[in-house]
């Protein structure tokens, strides 16, 4: 049986009919850039989310530059964030200028751990009048940038906690988790809206995926929030007079298009996936395998929440990682490595002076995690088949 990491074709077969007739309306209308369907878009994740402001974006990556530039953080300034995730997470942080912060990160949920944040704040940094300063480099600390990783929720309470004790900005990274929920200070509320930013990314692969790239920025202030749309456009407006300097960070209206479709679909999407995964644990706990890999934890999962985590990706531990990969590839069984190698071990980021051993956690996580298929529309003989297959070969020995 050959078993894909994610398969996006029933998906389409279902949606097919209205993707193509709002596509033929864009098409019709030759308005393709920020037009009514961006819009209507727009209007309908404030809805989802419960959040006053979306601004439709190019991709995940210009989201989180739009921002850090709409916020003026550039050259002597530093952004924390966590050194386990999608290069872009990072690199944004480097492209304005500014000088990307590592910290380690939780061992069960892979998100920044609030312990690691404190711990470098109090240890390696100042205060000098308003300001926390890094040590080493005199950087000023401006904001953090936690992920929400394969779906689920950082642990938003602790970081607020720190952010508000030492005055930063926090920027959710909440390309991987649209519609996961959190119980933010005795409050329902869904990723991306519990700071003062947050983004999503709807690359094809995501649980709200696109037919290319596109993102879009949540934001709760008014005057922040214009800055976003203008900066968007090159920081224009009225039409050719420049107040600062932005991006060609537009949404295609065909992708918003597509977006509209697929939106009301997201929650039934989502409760799929949960299932999917809850089967895997049976599967896994049935046939003894809990004993030699890890599945994920699911901390939020008994305060009631329906969305505690939207499983973009299901993530195990094995200590015998390449083994179970190579033995599940060779079965046509599909799997990826979320990530490889730690962001503070990239060769370039070597500048910023990090060495092997830093963040044991990211190490860690980085030598022994796997994905392994998950999708709304995963039959329980494929993961019976998946889970099976996992049990045999390289675990026994």
């Amino acid at each position: 049986m050959r078993v894909p990491l994610l398969d996006l074709s029933q998906q389409y077969r279902t949606l097919a009919g209205p993707i193509r007739a709002q596509i033929e309306e864009v098409l019709a209308s030759q308005r393709f850039i920020l037009g009514p369907k961006v819009e209507a878009f727009e209007q309908a994740i404030c809805a989802y989310c419960a959040a006053p402001h979306a601004i439709g974006v190019s991709s995940g990556t210009d989201a989180l530059l739009a921002i850090l530039m709409a916020l003026g953080i550039g050259p002597g300034d530093a952004v924390i964030t966590t050194a386990y995730s999608f290069f872009a997470t990072a690199a944004c942080i480097a492209r304005v200028g500014a000088t990307p912060i590592f910290v380690d990160i939780d061992p069960g949920t892979y998100n920044l751990s609030p312990s690691a944040l404190e711990g470098f704040l109090r240890d390696e940094c100042e205060q000098k009048a308003d300001k926390i300063i890094v040590r080493k480099s005199d950087a000023t600390v401006r904001a953090m940038v936690p992920v929400h990783l394969f779906g689920l929720c950082c642990d938003m309470d602790s970081l607020h906690r720190v952010s508000e004790k030492y005055q930063l900005d926090v920027i959710e990274d909440a390309a991987q988790a649209i519609g996961a929920e959190y119980q933010f200070n005795s409050q329902l509320k869904q990723a991306g809206t519990m700071g003062e930013c947050g983004f999503f990314s709807f690359y094809p692969s995501k649980n709200l995926g696109a037919a290319g790239d596109a993102g879009l920025i949540m934001c709760r202030d008014d005057k922040l929030a214009e800055r976003l749309r203008i900066c968007r456009q090159h920081g224009m407006k009225p039409r050719y007079h420049h107040h600062f300097i932005g991006g060609n960070f537009r949404l295609d209206e065909i992708q918003a298009a597509i977006l509209n479709v697929k939106l009301p679909h997201l929650n039934g999407w989502s409760a799929a996936r949960r299932a999917a995964a809850d089967f895997y644990g049976e599967e896994f706990s049935r046939t003894g395998l809990t004993q030699k890999i890890s599945l994920p934890i699911e901390p939020y999962r008994e305060r009631g929440l329906n969305h505690h985590h939207i499983y973009h990706q299901y993530v195990i531990r094995s200590p015998m990682r390449d083994a179970l990969r190579e033995h599940l590839t060779r079965c046509e069984i599909g799997t990826e490595i979320y990530y490889p190698i730690g962001l503070h071990m990239q060769e370039c980021f070597a500048y910023l002076g990090y060495k092997e051993g830093d963040f044991p956690e990211t190490e860690r996580a980085a030598g022994d995690t796997l994905a392994l298929p998950i999708y709304p529309e995963i039959s329980r003989e494929t993961q019976k088949y998946v889970a099976s297959t996992t049990l045999v070969e390289p675990l026994e020995i």
